[in-house]
């Protein structure tokens, strides 16, 4: 992530990302000093007792000092440990400021650091280079300005202990053997030494916390891009076992993302244990494309789906990648698109074959009623010409709904209350003969009054073909209701029975032409009902299981672009 050059840089190290991590580094901290600390005691104490040195006296005018180093180190360390043992209380607390916690700890380490520096050797002591992991830190948690002040503190006492050390200033007799010029050379690459340090840990500091930023954004991107991706996506270690799962995922899936995670891949459907197994041995992952079915809502729903390998840098395998879709409304898109480009053959087809046969045809029956008028009733003549004269009227019928397919009639759209217009035609159905004792008809209408700009005539071509459908599939009684719902932008209409239902290769091929499931049917109503609806810019959707009876809704606009310039 490219950053703008002149942006100003942040005040601090890291501590300015929140403050939970800067009380866990300081935590931190604390637990590493109690464990130096602890391990420094317990060693320089076995020392003392095994390579135990005889002690010297210095005797400084009429008293004798016993100069033990022992005792300032037990009282340094012991010191310390009490110090961070409060410092761990107080951040468990948390009532005192994080920043000046973090200066309370930096202070006690070089006040403490410089005690031992005084104690083993001053200005050459090794434990001088304490101050420089004590400025690191300081720079790196609290930035440069703190980085700078802790170097200019730890030189400070480091310069005290040394000059202490050197002339004697609080053992009251001189230890050191450095001369002048070697002190202040000391001093001087101790004061360089410490503001270097300090300046190019804060800038250390401040690169790692950008590129720390960097990476969080990354991240963010990357599980915001996952988590957008319409496409279920689930990652799987070698064994098959399940480590993330997308959004999509659960949602494609029909379970909780809990159920998914931590589970073997067993959990998602797609493979058995036993198929697994083979396939990781066998299987070629890269090309592996396949599709299979799942249960949701109670229906089978196709699902398409990619499995490849998820390898390292070195090209080994760490697991695999799971990828899936819900094949439903692309294969509900196909399934249209056939229907449309088969309906636009069978149109053109259907016009042909009924300008051929229709005049054949009525020569024929012309032709059959002349001869029948001839003949006896009761003679064999007579009923075979009968036959002859039924059949042709229905094949007439017949050539006439392929006429009325392939060349409907114009539109002539107009605006007019589809709401009285159901309740007209409602009534209409329920005087019919095609309504026996045992059919039930409702009507469900939520505005007593709803106007759309449509073809009044075809609109009831459709009420009359679906009502008639559905009474033909309740054969042996029941209920239909026809429901009217006005909305924002379109009027539904939805026919409901309780017939026998449609498997799922009925509903795909309700509306082909020259499909019917009842006997003397031409097939040609439902797609009649389908070209009228697409022709008004509506939408129709079918939802019906075998024996829990049919639904079907249209849906109309009610001023769509199409239909108002018809008007």
């Amino acid at each position: 992530m490219k950053r703008d050059s002149g942006s100003p840089e942040p005040a601090t190290g890291i501590a300015h990302l929140d403050g939970a991590r800067l009380a866990a580094h300081l935590r931190r901290l604390v637990v590493a000093r109690l464990v130096a600390i602890t391990s420094f005691l317990g060693s320089f104490f076995l020392v003392r007792i095994f390579l135990a040195e005889p002690r010297t006296d210095v005797l400084v005018g009429d008293w004798i000092v016993a100069h033990s180093i022992d005792r300032v180190v037990y009282t340094v360390l012991i010191l310390a440990l009490a110090l961070n043992l409060g410092f761990l209380v107080q951040l468990r607390r948390g009532r005192t400021p994080l920043r000046v916690q973090a200066l309370l700890q930096f202070s006690s380490d070089l006040l403490l650091t410089s005690a031992l520096v005084h104690a083993f050797g001053g200005a050459g002591s090794p434990f001088s280079s304490i101050f420089f992991v004590v400025i690191i830190l300081a720079a790196a948690l609290l930035g440069r300005r703190a980085g700078l002040g802790t170097a200019v503190a730890a030189w400070f006492l480091y310069a005290l202990a040394a000059l202490a050390h050197e002339y004697g200033w609080f053992w009251g007799v001189a230890l050191g053997e450095d001369s002048a010029a070697e002190l202040a050379y000391r001093l001087g690459v101790h004061l360089l030494g410490f503001l270097l340090v300090a300046v190019l840990a804060s800038r250390l500091a401040r690169e790692l916390s950008r590129a720390e930023s960097d990476l969080a954004s990354l991240r963010v991107v990357h599980r915001d891009i996952v988590e957008s991706i319409p496409s279920g996506l689930i990652t799987f270690d070698t064994q098959g076992n399940i480590l993330t799962v997308n959004a999509a995922a659960p949602r494609i899936l029909g379970v909780p993302r809990e159920s998914l995670v931590g589970h073997t891949i067993e959990a998602t459907g797609f493979f058995r244990e036993t198929a697994w197994s083979e396939f990781v041995e066998y299987g070629d992952a890269a090309r592996a494309r396949l599709e299979t079915s799942y249960e949701r809502d109670g229906e089978t729903r196709p699902i398409g789906f990619s499995l490849t390998e998820l390898t390292t840098p070195q090209g080994r395998r760490a697991g695999f990648v799971l990828i899936f879709q819900d094949l439903y409304n692309w294969r509900k898109l196909q399934d249209e698109v056939q229907l449309k480009e088969r309906m636009a053959a069978v149109g053109e087809m259907a016009a042909g074959i009924a300008h051929e046969i229709g005049n054949p045809l009525a020569a024929l029956s012309g032709s059959a009623q002349m001869l029948r008028t001839s003949l006896s009733e009761g003679s064999s003549q007579r009923t075979l010409l009968d036959i002859i004269l039924r059949e042709s009227r229905r094949l007439d019928r017949t050539i006439k709904s392929f006429l009325q397919f392939s060349r409907p009639r114009e539109r002539s759209s107009v605006h007019f209350d589809v709401a009285e217009l159901l309740r007209t035609n409602t009534e209409l159905l329920r005087n019919s003969e095609e309504v026996l004792p045992g059919h039930r008809i409702h009507l469900d209408l939520d505005a007593e009054s709803a106007r759309i700009i449509a073809d009044a005539d075809q609109i009831s071509q459709i009420f009359w073909n679906l009502a008639r459908n559905a009474l033909r599939a309740m054969d042996g009684g029941g209920d239909l209701w026809v429901q009217g719902t006005l909305g924002d932008e379109v009027y539904r209409i939805v026919f409901r029975d309780t017939g026998r239902g449609m498997s799922a290769s009925e509903r795909t091929q309700l509306f082909y032409p020259f499909h019917t499931s009842f006997s003397g049917g031409t097939g040609i109503g439902m797609a009649i009902v389908y070209r009228i609806v697409e022709e008004h810019g509506g939408r129709l959707s079918v939802d019906s299981q075998p024996g829990e009876g049919t639904a079907i809704t249209v849906e109309l606009p009610l001023a769509s672009t199409a239909v108002a310039a018809g008007a």
